[in-house]
């Protein structure tokens, strides 16, 4: 069974810094692109960042690039997502697929999330 469990969330200032982690199991790692997407309230499901297998190949959203970080550590089965310089409308659910920007949004498996907000 694919399984994917996202870490990191909380509340954080603008202008802060947080590193969500997500661990999967049930597949092999390695293998597969991995993305980041995210879910502000009230809409549709965006997708920030995914990153190669082997982690040589990286994609950023506009809404992201220069601020935010995808990295993965294969020997771990755990993808990170580095968010810096935080703005109000990076509030979202934050969650970790497996597949990059290509694969169908129905067809993404998806973890539980882990609840962003940044707020003063």
């Amino acid at each position: 069974e694919v399984r994917l469990v996202e870490s990191g969330g909380g509340l954080v200032q603008p202008g802060g810094s947080l590193r969500l982690s997500c661990v999967a199991s049930g597949f092999t790692f390695s293998i597969y692109p991995m993305s980041w997407v995210r879910q502000a309230p009230g809409k549709g499901l965006e997708r920030i960042s995914d990153i190669s297998g082997d982690g040589d190949s990286t994609y950023y959203a506009d809404s992201v690039k220069g601020r935010f970080t995808i990295s993965r550590d294969n020997a771990k089965n755990t993808l990170y997502l580095q968010l810096n310089s935080l703005k109000s409308e990076d509030t979202a659910m934050y969650y970790c697929a497996r597949g990059n920007r290509y694969v169908p949004t129905a067809s993404l498996i998806r973890g539980q999330g882990t609840q962003v907000t940044v707020s003063s």
